[in-house]
């Protein structure tokens, strides 16, 4: 079992810039896909960007040259660095990390993008 910790969730005005953190704290393995997803009120939760151990990665087609997501393999962090914010962009955003059979969850991180 993983214990992901999420951080950089808030309020931000359209246009904005918000980075997003989320840390498996004392894994001495390195995880073989970490990403985010996202769920907006009434909503489905969707993939926004998953990143695997190689640095490949994968981005839904809305947040495609907006976001970026990125990794510290050493740390078992990952990153997602979020710019040109969109109200539509508003969401619960859940961290997740994933290796063979297992996948764990964030506990998620509200970000509102509001004028």
């Amino acid at each position: 079992q993983v214990q992901l910790v999420e951080s950089g969730g808030g309020l931000v005005q359209p246009g904005g810039s918000l980075r997003l953190s989320c840390a498996a704290p004392g894994t001495i393995f390195s995880i073989a896909v970490m990403g985010w997803y996202r769920q907006a009120p009434g909503k489905q939760r969707e993939l926004v960007a998953s990143i695997a151990r190689d640095d490949s990665t994968t981005y839904a087609g809305s947040v495609r040259g907006r976001f970026t997501i990125s990794r510290d393999n050493a740390k078992n962090t990952v990153y997602l660095q979020m710019n040109s914010l969109k109200p539509e962009d508003t969401a619960v955003y859940y961290c997740i990390a994933r290796n063979s059979f297992i996948t764990d969850w964030g506990q998620g991180t509200q970000v509102t993008v509001s004028s």
